[in-house]
């Protein structure tokens, strides 16, 4: 049996790249090996630049403004994942999902948000399509318009439980006012929390590489507590920077009942050749309160970390929106 089967875990793809989408990407669904994929500024921004694959639309649509250049692009890229993990997307409409994310500078804009969120969604015209957003204030009662509207959302940038839990409210209440079967993620970033805080934690006595993984699954029995089906944690930020640990660590620490593990391709690779191929052990929330009341004796504020993680998501992500925008600048 599955993993799926199983307890409902499934891998989805953190990448998109024209060239990829037609070879590697068609490969990975056909040995059912991801059923899903994400996407966002950060990912457009190294693929658009990088790739060769993007001139020909490029030159077509250089009298345009550099946001509608982009946003072509990004709409004909995420159209044609849509169309290949349609399949996967009719056999259980809970898996087959891509995602696009709203402009990030829109992120303390709610209005802004949700009249992106519903262009783009329109534009894109597949059911099978997430709508990214950021878990700001704004960024949830965007989340709940969306999905009151019968649009399917991923929120992203989840470092806290408190962000968990504002997420799944606003989808919560957004899900149950559609009259379709509205379909959201709650996306918790992960491993960025042990490259920022390894250090301070092993002086104070913590495993290595474990703050992630602890706040992940604290995260993840949040949101479980809503009991809504049609809303799973989604565990984001879950590549492997440096040689310390093994490329899966991250997706073999947190196979979980009901949740997506969206991975870097090099991470999935990793995973099919060497990772763990059974549920983890799951992490009591009892265990996940001790951690978090034993990390708070030491005298680590864990609001700070929260706060700064989100800070430096945001930015880092209006920065690649910004540098692509640059790119398409006209001369």
């Amino acid at each position: 049996m599955s993993l799926k089967e199983d307890i409902g875990f499934t891998l989805w793809c953190d990448f998109i790249e024209r060239d990829f989408l037609e070879h590697k990407f068609k490969d990975l669904i056909k040995k059912e090996i991801i059923h899903g994929a994400t996407s966002n500024p950060a990912i457009f921004e190294s693929s658009i630049s990088n790739s060769v694959a993007y001139g020909q639309q490029l030159e077509m649509l250089q009298a345009n403004e550099p946001k509608t250049i982009y946003e072509e692009l990004a709409i004909t890229d995420i159209k044609r994942a849509a169309e290949l993990l349609d399949d996967l997307y009719r056999e259980d409409i809970d898996d087959g999902f891509i995602s696009i994310e709203v402009d990030p500078l829109l992120c303390d804009d709610a209005a802004g948000t949700i009249e992106e969120g519903m262009r783009l969604n329109a534009q894109i015209g597949a059911d099978n399509v997430m709508i990214k957003v950021p878990a700001t204030t704004a960024g949830y009662e965007a989340m709940k318009e969306l999905t009151s509207q019968g649009i399917n959302v991923n929120a992203t940038l989840i470092f806290s439980p408190q962000q968990a839990i504002e997420c799944a409210k606003a989808l919560d209440e957004g899900i149950k006012q559609s009259n379709k079967d509205t379909k959201a993620v709650i996306s918790v970033f992960v491993s960025r929390f042990d490259r920022k805080c390894d250090t301070q934690f092993v002086q104070n006595g913590f495993e290595a590489s474990k703050l992630g993984i602890m706040n992940a699954t604290k995260c993840y029995h949040e949101v479980e507590k809503f009991e809504n089906k049609n809303i799973r944690t989604l565990f984001a930020s879950t590549g492997v920077k440096g040689n310390s640990l093994p490329q899966s660590y991250y997706v073999d620490n947190l196979i979980y009942p009901n949740t997506v593990n969206t991975a870097p391709l090099a991470t999935i690779e990793d995973w099919v050749e060497n990772g763990k191929k059974e549920p983890s052990k799951m992490i009591s929330e009892n265990e996940c309160n001790k951690y978090f009341e034993l990390v708070s004796k030491k005298g680590i504020d864990m609001k700070n970390i929260y706060n700064a993680l989100l800070t430096e998501g945001l930015e880092a992500f209006k920065e690649s929106f910004k540098d692509l925008l640059q790119k398409l600048q006209r001369d």
